[in-house]
């Protein structure tokens, strides 16, 4: 299979389907490294490597959502082998629901199965708190308060300067993100919350279904914003139980 910078993997025979993971603000494919081992070996983890991060670290990092979406579907259209499913945490979730409407407007194939992690609806989402205007301090203020960075990193000047670009541009993504109407999905849709998420609400979470002609079904996690990490077991057997369900049908 040819190489595609775009998509950290790790292809063996016998994968039955995909599963391309869209990382959080400030993530990178590595956010997924140890999803492969903990997962149907029949599944194939295909993380989603944005520029600015990574092996694509040299890069600059993108601002424009609609770049993001158009390059990435293309790509993933080009995967025709398998079948497939997205997952996406906070800022991924956000990016897979519109890689996936992009290829529904567009007859490109179709993720079986969409699953929004740690992020509220498009509808339903909080006025932006700009964070990519934030002075450099103050942002890695912020990052604190996310807890999704180790303080180690946090502390460390000079990793932080080199970081702190790619963060920005994320951030921008997502606070210049303008939902527009259209045509809703038809695929079930999981959603995957933290009760002690501080970002969100019941509300804004059950706002998916609004996206979808298929099932929407909600799962509470333990944890704050960050339950993808904390909780990763749990969420794994989650999206693992969705994902058998699908080879099943």
């Amino acid at each position: 299979m040819k190489f595609d910078p775009w998509f950290v993997r790790q292809p063996a025979p016998g994968r039955r389907f995909r599963l391309f993971c869209f990382a959080y603000a400030g993530g990178s494919a590595a956010s997924f490294a140890q999803w492969q081992a903990e997962l149907d070996p029949a599944i194939e983890v295909c993380a989603i490597q944005l520029p600015g991060r990574g092996s694509r670290f040299g890069e600059a990092p993108s601002r424009s959502m609609p770049e993001l979406v158009l390059r990435i579907a293309e790509r993933v259209a080009a995967q025709r082998d398998l079948p497939f499913a997205f997952f996406g945490h906070s800022l991924g979730a956000l990016m897979a629901f519109e890689v996936a409407s992009y290829c529904h407007r567009h007859g490109l194939p179709m993720p079986e199965h969409l699953f929004a992690s740690g992020c509220n609806a498009p509808q339903f989402r909080s006025p932006p708190k700009n964070l990519h205007l934030y002075t450099d301090a103050n942002l890695i203020s912020a990052l604190q308060g996310y807890k999704g960075t180790p303080p180690d990193v946090l502390r460390n000047t000079e990793l932080m300067t080199l970081l702190l670009p790619m963060v920005r541009a994320d951030f921008s993504l997502a606070e210049n993100y303008q939902y527009r109407p259209r045509a809703r999905l038809a695929i079930p849709i999981s959603v995957l919350a933290g009760r002690s998420d501080e970002y969100t609400t019941e509300e804004q979470v059950n706002g998916w279904e609004r996206e979808t002609t298929g099932p929407c079904n909600v799962h509470w996690f333990e944890g704050d914003h960050f339950f993808l990490n904390t909780e990763r077991r749990a969420v794994l057997d989650c999206v693992g139980a969705g994902l058998a369900d699908l080879q099943r049908a």
